[in-house]
């Protein structure tokens, strides 16, 4: 992809949100997990997907083309997506990744301009269980101690031992870690930042119920948190008010809008066609 569009927003507190732009078509907004920015998140998905839309790969603050800020709570995330979002001044349609998911559910519940969202493998940290919940809090030690300590690549590779299965972890890139070592200052403060917060989440069940436009719920057959993401996807399917449940994506694991992306990109394009159809 040679194409050097980047569309640039102002976030409630004035930092700059800014995003690769590709394609022609409806517009897409693609919001990354926690340990990517919009441009490794979705380098791989993104050709599949430009015959068909314009899309959008915003970073959140931090990471990628944006600014930074000192403030990294959960809110501020939420001003960051919705904030991109309307600034394109269509409808547009969501897509959502891992801990990407909450971020662009408040953009569906609060802003106008979403027509639909899909969500890969939601990361609703309440819903885990005590289990990984442990491990978790195991990784997030390796992860912190690697970070303070001047290794970004092997705090990048602590984070992605927790969520990926060992064969993802072999089909990644040799530059992979490199590459996210980038991002870990910001998933850092988000995670510190959202550990001390306390206030409205949305993911709670009374803002999930503000959600009105059509949900697409996907997750891989593989997943290495299998019981994880498939409690966050049910629980997302009943509060929302449109939910569209897929069964498990055979052989897919949660790396797989990386490692996989046809399928998912199938998903999205019958989804966001059956929506644009029907309104």
């Amino acid at each position: 992809m040679t194409d050097e569009r980047i569309h640039r927003a102002g976030s409630a507190d004035g930092t700059e949100i800014a995003g690769r732009v590709y394609g022609e078509g409806l517009p897409l907004v693609l919001v990354h997990g926690a340990p990517h920015d919009g441009d490794i998140a979705w380098e791989t998905l993104v050709p599949h997907l430009v015959e068909r839309f314009t899309c959008y790969l915003p970073s959140l603050r931090g990471r990628g083309l944006s600014e930074d800020n000192p403030d990294h709570s959960p809110p501020r995330l939420y001003e960051d997506v919705k904030a991109f979002v309307d600034s394109i001044g269509r409808p547009v349609f969501l897509v959502g990744w891992s801990a990407g998911v909450p971020w662009a559910l408040d953009a569906a519940a609060h802003s106008g301009s979403v027509a639909a969202l899909a969500a890969y493998e939601p990361t609703i940290i309440p819903v885990m269980g005590e289990d990984d919940s442990a491990l978790r809090v195991a990784m997030y030690k390796q992860f912190g101690e690697a970070a303070t300590n001047g290794r970004p690549a092997d705090a990048a590779r602590a984070f992605h031992d927790f969520i990926c299965t060992e064969n993802e972890i072999a089909a990644l890139d040799a530059d992979y870690f490199d590459r996210c070592g980038a991002v870990v200052p910001a998933l850092l403060q988000d995670g510190q930042h959202g550990a001390s917060y306390v206030g409205p989440l949305s993911t709670d069940p009374e803002e999930l119920g503000k959600v009105t436009v059509p949900v697409l719920l996907l997750r891989g057959q593989q997943t290495q948190l299998n019981t994880f993401y498939t409690d966050t996807e049910h629980y997302v399917a009943e509060h929302v008010a449109d939910p569209h449940v897929r069964e498990p994506l055979p052989a897919l694991g949660h790396l797989s809008p990386l490692l996989a992306p046809e399928p998912i990109a199938k998903e999205l394009v019958s989804f966001f066609e059956s929506v644009r159809q029907s309104s």
